[in-house]
């Protein structure tokens, strides 16, 4: 500043001064954030007092950052534009302003153009692109939103996805809102908010069907399957234009999915969110988001440019040594979020609040977690990686339900190796031995035990570790291949329909046709013993400790025609089909059945491990451990936890096995459950008299026991590596 505007200002002051009272001139004055923003929090903020809008947006290499005002009118000339003064409007690597709402007048838009020295890999300024902010809790896509534009070089104003300043305008009434919270009778059921209800045959009024509020009509059907934790497939705003069915390529971490609301006015999505979990909380239901944070839509070198490149390319992602591929791709989408830096960390954790503080959510399923213990270079840190210690010292978010999938395209965490200790994780070791006893491979025995105890191997409750058991997340099926009915129908996969010839999805099935591959001309025979296939899995899923996850419309055979990844699939194919429940009545009430008898029976699932209440048992007194075993039978007592016994029996062969029950006499035991009899009979709630304690077992089927009231404490461990309750520490090292 020359000398001469220096004096001119200060004799401008003295003559204020002497005019008026010191203290009358210092109110007059704006405040320093008042006249240059504030660097915090990030993104657009409503200062209500003060009737104006606070924007602030992290770039650290840029050399100037350009706000721009959009109204509804035209959405490509700006009704103002403010270039921020790096002397003025930033702080560190935060560029900011404050603009009166009197000033914005018709704007009801804002974007960003960013400036700055492109250096491929590193950085790819344009101040042609119009930006997305990172942190916009709304987002509008323009009638003529194009992606192609994104994707080339070029001005692609007016057709580029823009915030909108709605912060003002969405107030909702929590009154009466309460997070339920469920421990032994925690059922997670995983669902796609728009698949759930968008078919024609959902019975949701057509005009919300595939939306928040669709889903609402569905809870009664919820409550009566006995689900207790709803977990959505991700509903972060995406790529409208991508493809993207699942939802697992997100533009953003802060706005809720636009096109799953039933209105496309801007911030109703945000009503009509918030009205879906209070309604779900009500019917004392969790909702649980399937959150991906570990990379974003804007894809490799050759994916659209929205936002995190434009801004700031080097400081949001992992950037690699490969020139033809510059970006790290651990997430298998392109891209991969750089959790080093402590602006992303940051920004995943002002997200998680803002779900849980703005939109009341009880927990999070996180996308390919290990991505989060990976170091600026791409590295794992094993030992203390600081986004899981971040997390753990938040008073609120430590005590939501946590999940992890503790993997990634380059690491595999499962159990004690995943750096979050009390965090829940899925188990892909359950799904797979599950699978693997259930189709008659040889050698599973043990396996099978470990999965049915509680996964002590993964989860070990030592001294050093002391894991529980409930942390695993116990399924057969997810989002992520067969629907169970296919694991059940289909040797190999048919994801021709996806347009990549059939190499998209895993190979790694596991699965088994029963003898006949797919439904087209599956004699009688083959379609029985799937149904007492699907009935088995329900079986073993429900009978294990752990949490346990069900994928929505298995519990009535839902079919995806043996597509194990129809990831882009928005239509019949993605969607369930609900007259399948009428079809297959006989499978829902089973399913409905073993859900209740777990939580009538908290001994099945505890925090920690059954250890000296669980006796392991085969045909006779013993476990048949050899490779060519199909078999095995347990008795789970349960006067420890105020509850009756449990006697399982477990038939994988393919012929009759004639089992001997261990316990107590005949007349104390009754029938609840034999997979290989038809409806209503394979279930039975009050139970069947048992007339001997010989039970012959059909080919591949289950038969459950329960004995009322007294059961003989056990005075011995019983862990799975020792089958026949000699005393033994049950410490899995």
């Amino acid at each position: 500043m020359k000398s001469s505007t220096v004096s001119m200002l200060f004799n401008v002051e003295r003559a204020t001064e002497a005019a008026h009272p010191m203290e009358a001139t210092l109110t007059e004055r704006p405040t320093w954030a008042q006249a240059e923003g504030n660097p915090l929090p990030l993104g657009v903020t409503w200062i209500e007092e003060e009737q104006a809008f606070n924007f602030a947006v992290h770039s650290e290499h840029a050399e100037s950052v350009t706000l721009l005002l959009f109204s509804a009118a035209d959405l490509v000339n700006p009704v103002l534009t403010f270039r921020f003064d790096f002397l003025r409007n930033k702080s560190g690597r935060v560029w900011h302003t404050r603009i009166p709402i009197v000033q914005i007048g018709e704007a009801r838009y804002y974007a960003y153009s960013v400036s700055g020295q492109t250096v491929p890999p590193l950085h790819s300024f344009d101040p042609q692109k119009i930006l997305l902010d990172p942190y916009a809790k709304c987002i509008f896509f323009p009638p003529g939103f194009d992606r192609d534009l994104a994707m080339q070089e070029g001005a692609n104003a007016g057709r580029v996805p823009l915030g909108a300043l709605m912060a003002h305008r969405t107030a909702f009434d929590w009154s009466g809102d309460r997070s339920p919270r469920h421990e032994s009778d925690a059922i997670i059921y995983e669902l796609h908010v728009s698949g759930f209800t968008k078919n024609p045959n959902s019975g949701v009024d057509p005009n919300i069907a595939g939306t928040y509020a669709g889903l609402v009509e569905k809870i009664p059907y919820l409550k009566k399957l006995g689900i207790t934790i709803v977990e959505l497939m991700p509903v972060f705003q995406r790529d409208p234009q991508e493809g993207d069915y699942w939802g697992y390529m997100p533009l953003n971490f802060f706005a809720p999915h636009a096109q799953y609301a039933s209105t496309r006015d801007d911030g109703q999505q945000h009503i009509e969110f918030r009205e879906m979990v209070k309604a779900f909380h009500e019917a004392d239901i969790c909702v649980v988001l399937d959150v991906v944070y570990n990379h974003t839509c804007e894809g490799d070198h050759t994916g659209p440019i929205y936002s995190f490149k434009g801004l700031d390319n080097a400081g949001y992602y992992m950037l690699s040594s490969d020139p033809a591929n510059p970006y790290a791709n651990y997430s298998g989408t392109g891209n991969t979020l750089n959790f080093g830096q402590a602006h992303v960390r940051k920004m995943l954790m002002d997200s998680l609040r803002y779900w849980k503080e703005e939109m009341h959510i009880d927990g999070f399923r996180f996308d390919l977690a290990s991505v989060f213990s990976r170091n600026a270079d791409g590295s794992l840190n094993w030992g203390d990686a600081p986004t899981f210690s971040e997390i753990a010292a938040d008073p609120e978010l430590s005590r939501l339900h946590l999940i992890a999938e503790p993997w990634d395209t380059g690491a595999y965490q499962l159990g004690r190796g995943f750096p979050g200790l009390t965090w829940l994780q899925w188990n892909g070791r359950f799904r797979d031995d599950v699978r693997r006893f259930l189709n008659g491979d040889p050698g599973m025995v043990p396996d099978l035990m470990r999965r049915l105890y509680g996964s002590d191997d993964l989860f070990p409750d030592s001294r050093a570790n002391a894991y529980h058991p409930y942390q695993s997340v116990n399924f057969v099926t997810c989002h992520d291949g067969f629907t169970l009915y296919d694991l059940v129908s289909y040797d190999r996969k048919y994801n021709w329909a996806n347009g990549n010839d059939n190499r998209d999805g895993t190979d790694a099935n596991y699965s088994w046709n029963c003898g006949h591959e797919g439904d087209k001309g599956a004699p009688p025979e083959v379609l029985a013993l799937r149904r007492k296939q699907t009935k088995n899995f329900c079986c073993l899923l429900l009978l294990s400790n752990g949490t346990p996850m069900l994928r929505a419309g298995d519990e009535f055979l839902n079919t995806q025609s043996g597509n194990n990844n129809p990831y882009n699939q928005d239509n019949e194919t993605g969607w369930l089909d609900w007259s399948r429940l009428q079809a297959n009545a006989d499978i829902f009430r089973f399913f409905q059945n073993m859900i209740a008898f777990r939580k009538n029976h908290p001994t099945l699932s505890r925090s920690r491990f059954w250890r000296e209440d669980v006796s392991w048992y085969g045909t006779g007194s013993t476990v048949d451990l050899s490779h060519n075993s199909h078999s095995l039978a347990l008795c789970l007592h349960g006067a420890s936890q105020g509850d009756d016994d449990i006697y399982t029996m477990i038939n994988a062969y393919w012929e009759d096995l004639e089992f001997q029950v261990q316990e107590g006499a005949a007349q104390e035991w009754k029938r609840i459950v034999d997979t290989s009899l038809p409806s209503p009979d394979d279930f039975s709630n009050d139970g069947v008299d048992l007339e001997q304690t010989k039970y012959v077992l059909a080919p591949r089927s289950i038969v459950v026991l329960r004995r009322s009231g007294k059961s003989h404490v056990r005075t011995t461990t019983a862990s799975p590596e020792d089958s026949n309750g000699k005393e033994e520490e049950n410490h899995a090292e």
